[in-house]
């Protein structure tokens, strides 16, 4: 089922996994942690796909068995800059192959160690959008986007430009990357909406539930860290449960204003941590019985 179907029926919760970096028994992990994912009665959830490429086969073998073992929609992230035109055919046929609808189409960030020619048939999402759209297939396309804007735009109004592209091109909804300021992801809302940018715009939300896993994220991401939120890291950063319960809390808190705001769905970066995501849902039981109808 397409996505985009369920979206026009209600709002959806999701979940967020990646591969492993190498084919390895990790996978069969990963595997059981989607079976306990599938217990919290996701949408869909989500399959990254490595800066380089080198995530591919795994990425459709994991979106395979959410989709045909674990019976929830797969969405497969799909990353355009390192790839050429003859391996994105490739894939669209493994897709298809699989019984997969939906793919997440990205341009995907340079690694900075990496020294592969990059960028060099796709320069921009918008770019697989339309390679995609003009292949004999009926994906399910999506698109990603920045409530603080894109680092390499001058201007949140710049990057707007750029999302109205890839939904002329294609995509049906959108999923925001991390934030921990809603106030940014209503302005992104309002002011996509005065650009003519229709579709569903799902917020993405990650727990921060460790120190390092909040360096890493800050430093990938570029995004900002409320001083509410920086003042209890801070105070509790070399405390492990404490860093955990503050994590949890104040996802729930995010999640909660959300919901309450009316937006189409929630999508949780879980990395692969099914209890984190229990703790969550379990939080807001409540209130997702009252929306999410």
């Amino acid at each position: 089922m397409k996505i985009s179907d369920i979206l026009q029926k209600k709002k959806t919760l999701s979940f967020e996994i990646y591969p492993p970096k190498k084919d390895s028994k990790d996978i069969d992990q990963i595997f059981k942690t989607i079976d306990r994912l599938a217990l919290l009665k996701p949408d869909f959830m989500s399959v990254t796909y490595g800066a380089l490429g080198n995530n591919t086969k795994n990425t459709v073998e994991i979106a395979s068995y959410i989709k045909n073992k674990a019976n929830i929609e797969a969405l497969a992230h799909l990353t355009g800059g390192p790839s050429s035109f003859l391996d994105i055919d490739n894939i669209l046929n493994l897709l298809n192959e699989n019984k997969l609808d939906n793919i997440l189409a990205l341009r995907g960030d340079k690694p900075l160690d990496s020294n592969i020619e990059y960028l060099k048939y796709f320069n921009h999402a918008s770019d697989l959008l339309t390679y995609i759209k003009n292949k004999d297939y009926d994906f399910c396309l999506a698109g990603a986007c920045y409530p603080e804007g894109h680092n390499e735009c001058n201007s949140l109004y710049e990057d707007l430009l750029n999302l109205k592209i890839k939904q002329d091109m294609g995509a049906s909804f959108f999923i925001t990357q991390i934030f921990f300021d809603n106030d940014y992801f209503y302005r992104l809302l309002r002011e996509a909406r005065k650009m003519g940018i229709t579709i569903p715009i799902i917020p993405g939300i990650m727990p921060l539930v460790n120190s390092k896993q909040i360096l890493n994220t800050i430093k990938m991401t570029g995004c900002s860290i409320p001083l509410s939120l920086r003042t209890m890291i801070e105070r509790f950063q070399n405390d492990k449960e404490a860093m955990r319960q503050i994590g949890i809390n104040y996802s729930i808190t995010q999640i909660i204003d959300l919901l309450a705001n009316d937006v189409d769905g929630i999508h949780l970066y879980v990395m692969n941590n099914a209890v984190v995501a229990e703790e969550i849902i379990n939080g807001i039981s409540h209130v997702l019985a009252k929306v999410m109808q």
